[in-house]
């Protein structure tokens, strides 16, 4: 399974940072997920699934941020909570980039 998180797109203005593996299905959402949450060393808070999103509310060196993942565009991204928190987000580009 190819677990490559560096292909990276931000959008500081709507505090999203596209995370999306190359391999990745939304049925294995959870698989990428976990390995993301390791990578990043970050915990899980509380999780919501429906038919075509998944929802991960996660902790990244304090601060909350939501992991998701949608069905139709097949797309994993992490969206922050609060937009004025920026910092983590970039952080976290530049930390998977590097890997």
């Amino acid at each position: 399974m190819n677990d490559d998180f560096s292909l990276l797109e931000i959008n500081l203005e709507l505090g999203t940072l596209v995370v999306t593996p190359r391999a990745f299905e939304f049925d294995n959402f959870s698989v990428f997920a976990t390995l993301l949450l390791q990578r990043l060393d970050a915990k899980l808070i509380d999780q919501q699934s429906s038919a075509d999103l998944h929802q991960w509310l996660i902790d990244f060196e304090g601060c909350q941020l939501l992991l998701k993942a949608e069905h139709y565009t097949a797309s994993m991204w992490l969206e922050l909570l609060v937009l004025s928190e920026i910092e983590p987000l970039i952080f976290i580009q530049q930390l998977l980039s590097r890997d």
